[in-house]
């Protein structure tokens, strides 16, 4: 079989574990595809460049899936939103990550925190963990500042006291004396965060390619969840991500791969945490949608057959 390229977005972050390990480890090779990765700077220019057809699938949170679906998104796109998840992924791995001297919710009055978009993505949990701590909005000032990597580069330079990250910044930061707030699932248990997506258009003409690459990326886990594999999942995390040093990339895979919490084995949707991340754009989106039936942006028949295979 002729080889078949894949192009993929994803945002920076350990949350790439398997991906980089489907591609060091010949798994998608052995299905005959290439996969050429790039990575984004915030959720906008993804979800355009999904939609448009830029990519052809990405990691993304469901929360985005959702928005632009329903005409919710941060910004205006050229065509019809017609994303869907064809799997599932992790809880979001979200740790509210503030300045050292914030010891509690209280001391964020005033104060300044950064999202990467106000109307996707994970603004939401922040928003909810503030109100469930206490704080009101008009008690805070929000700002976009973009994906991840610089919203931890802008707080690290004290342009705000805090933001929401993903596993490995908050680990990161702590390092450099910035201080974990809380963890989102200590209020949120079940969250569905990042998961893949594709255009149904694409999907459909693409069938046998996307079951392929589904394969992959369950082996990958399957590896990457076998106990002798733990130092060689480190080693390849700091292949990607040199500067965390073996400590912080020990801890990283330790939470990305821990039995409660960490990637899911299977690369599910949790049901319960797709539902959440409903509820939460029901309270907070604009213009106002009451939804609640997760199956309208998911699509498992992909999953399905790469399971069954």
């Amino acid at each position: 079989m002729a080889i078949e390229r894949i192009s993929a977005i994803v945002f920076p972050g350990g949350f790439n574990l398997p991906m980089w390990t489907a591609m060091a480890h010949g798994f998608l090779r052995a299905r005959d595809i290439e996969l050429d990765l790039a990575y984004t700077a915030n959720s906008v220019e993804q979800l355009a460049g999904l939609i448009t057809g830029k990519w052809d699938i990405g990691l993304t949170a469901f929360d985005n899936i959702v928005a632009y679906a329903e005409g919710q998104g941060e910004q205006p796109v050229e065509g019809e939103p017609d994303l869907f998840a064809f799997m599932g992924g992790d809880n979001g791995f979200l740790r509210l990550v503030v300045l050292p001297e914030i010891q509690a919710y209280t001391d964020l009055r005033g104060k300044t925190l950064s999202v990467d978009a106000m109307t996707t993505g994970f603004a939401f949990v922040l928003r909810k963990m503030l109100a469930l701590n206490g704080v009101s909005e008009s008690e805070v000032t929000f700002e976009r500042a973009g994906g991840a990597l610089q919203r931890f580069q802008a707080l690290q330079a004290r342009k705000h006291a805090g933001t929401l990250l993903v596993t490995p910044f908050e680990l990161m930061g702590a390092a450099s004396g910035l201080r974990v707030l809380q963890s989102a699932c200590d209020l949120l248990p079940h969250y569905q965060g990042i998961s893949g997506t594709a255009r149904r258009a694409w999907a459909r003409a693409n069938r046998d390619l996307l079951v392929r690459f589904i394969q992959a990326y369950l082996e990958a886990l399957d590896w990457l969840y076998r106990s002798d594999n733990r130092a060689n999942a480190r080693d390849s995390l700091l292949k990607h991500v040199p500067t965390l040093g073996q400590e912080i990339a020990q801890a990283t895979c330790d939470i990305l791969l821990a039995a409660r919490h960490g990637f899911h084995p299977q690369a599910r949707i949790d049901d319960e945490g797709a539902a959440t991340v409903l509820r939460l754009r029901t309270e907070y989106a604009q213009p106002q949608k009451f939804l609640a039936q997760p199956e309208k942006y998911i699509d498992l028949s992909y999953y399905t057959a790469a399971i069954d295979r």
